[in-house]
């Protein structure tokens, strides 16, 4: 027998989400440890990502999802320079790209140039819907997504440490920031190709993934 755990009096649930799990897949665990039917996640994580999520309980505070998404956030990133992937991360088909090795100075000469608001074609691997239908499904069917470009901020960009081909570095970004855009972004800046080989959300507005508890401790 289940016994239901107790409902945050806020409603509100950080989760601190483990790599190889989705972000619905944490919404279900909850709706059963909890044994209530509306719960809800604040912006989706990749399964290969890890870090905060922020689970809504109860249909009131479902309904305030949008306020959440809405939000700046916070990424610890790894880039792998050299190739490519069919869909920017770990699960996609990786292609080599380049031999060049650039310096630790031209990298961050490049990341400098985006400390700014800029213009960024979603992954056509994302949940974003196009013609009613999801672009990630598109995707798998063969087909080519026809993405709009949207403005977004990137913040800072700091903590750089290099050591070929890993790149890491944390970002301060704007809500609607796709990472994986970024990094591929960076990338072809630097005439390497790159993918994000690992990513973890630290922060979403003023919650902070050292508050989350681990999903061992739900259910």
């Amino acid at each position: 027998m289940i016994i239901p755990q107790k409902i945050p009096n806020n409603g509100i649930l950080l989760v601190d989400k483990p790599i190889g799990i989705s972000s619905f897949g944490i919404v279900k665990k909850v709706r059963t440890a909890f044994n209530v039917k509306k719960v809800g996640h604040a912006g989706t994580l990749d399964p290969l990502a890890s870090g905060l999520l922020i689970i809504l309980i109860g249909k009131e505070n479902t309904k305030k999802a949008n306020q959440f998404l809405k939000l700046d956030k916070t990424y610890e990133v790894e880039a792998s320079l050299g190739q490519t992937s069919s869909t920017g991360d770990n699960e996609g088909k990786l292609k080599k790209a380049s031999d060049n090795k650039p310096t630790l100075s031209k990298i961050k000469k490049v990341l400098n140039e985006f400390r700014d608001e800029i213009s960024q074609i979603p992954p056509i691997y994302s949940a974003l819907k196009v013609k009613g239908e999801r672009s990630y499904q598109l995707a798998r069917k063969g087909e080519k997504p026809d993405l709009a470009k949207r403005k977004v901020i990137i913040y800072k960009i700091e903590n750089i440490s290099y050591k070929y081909p890993k790149l890491n570095f944390s970002c301060a970004v704007s809500s609607g920031t796709y990472i994986r855009s970024l990094v591929e972004d960076i990338g072809k800046k630097l005439k390497t190709g790159a993918f994000t080989s690992q990513l973890r959300r630290i922060t979403i507005g003023k919650y902070n993934v050292e508050d989350a508890i681990s999903l061992d401790k739900i259910g």
